[in-house]
C-alpha cells in the first residue's frame, strides 16, 4: 500500500528545505507526498528571509481530508504556521488527523498551528527555541531535542526544532508514517 503523506502549507512562504527535504523522503520511500495549502495554485517558498523556488498545490483544504492521507507534515519558517493559524480550515483540517489518531509531524515554528488546534495540551514537544513559551502556556511539555516523538496519545506527534535537525526529523516521522500504512 503506497503511503499518502499531506504536506500543509500556506501561498504567503514556507521555509523551502523544511518543505523538500521530508518531501523527498517521502518519495524515496515511495509515497506519495500531496501538497495542500489554502489557496490553489502556487506557493512561494523561502531560504530564511530570501525568496526561493514556488511549488504547485495539488489541492486545497476545503476538499483535502485527513481521511484519505495516512499522516500529515506541517514544515515551519515563520509565515507559515502564522498564516495557517489564522485559517479556520486549515486549522480545522490538522485537527481532523488528531482527531483520527493519524501521526503529525512538525518542525521549527509549526507547533503554532498546532496550538491553534488545541492538541498540544498533555503532550511532549520540540520546536524552535521561542515557542516554549506558547507551547507550556497551551499546556504542552517544551524539550530542547533534536526530535521528539510523543506517543501519548492515539497517532504519534513527531517534532524538531530547526534544519538541521532534519535527517533525524525525517527517519522519526518515516518509521510512524510507516506503522499507520503498514509499509
Amino acid at each position: 500500500m503506497t503511503m499518502r503523506i499531506a504536506f500543509l502549507a500556506a501561498p504567503e512562504g514556507v521555509e523551502q528545505v523544511e518543505l523538500t527535504e521530508p518531501w523527498r523522503a517521502v518519495l524515496e520511500a515511495s509515497g506519495a507526498p500531496r501538497l495542500v495549502s489554502t489557496k490553489p495554485g502556487r506557493i512561494q517558498a523561502y531560504h530564511h528571509l530570501d525568496k526561493a523556488d514556488t511549488f504547485a498545490v495539488d489541492e486545497d483544504v476545503t476538499t483535502a481530508r485527513a481521511g484519505d492521507f495516512d499522516g500529515l507534515v506541517l514544515p515551519g519558517g515563520v509565515a507559515n504556521p502564522d498564516f495557517l493559524r489564522m485559517d479556520e480550515r486549515a486549522v480545522s483540517f490538522v485537527k481532523d488527523f488528531f482527531d483520527a489518531g493519524k501521526p503529525v509531524a512538525a518542525i521549527c515554528h509549526a507547533p503554532w498551528t498546532l496550538i491553534e488546534a488545541g492538541v498540544v495540551r498533555g503532550r511532549t514537544l520540540t520546536s524552535w527555541p521561542s515557542l516554549r513559551t506558547d507551547i507550556r502556556n497551551a499546556g504542552g511539555t517544551w524539550v530542547d531535542e533534536e526530535v521528539k516523538v510523543c506517543t501519548c496519545a492515539p497517532g504519534a506527534l513527531i517534532t524538531s526544532r530547526k534544519p538541521a535537525d532534519l535527517k533525524a526529523f525525517c527517519a522519526a516521522f518515516m518509521t510512524e508514517f510507516g506503522k499507520v500504512s503498514g509499509d
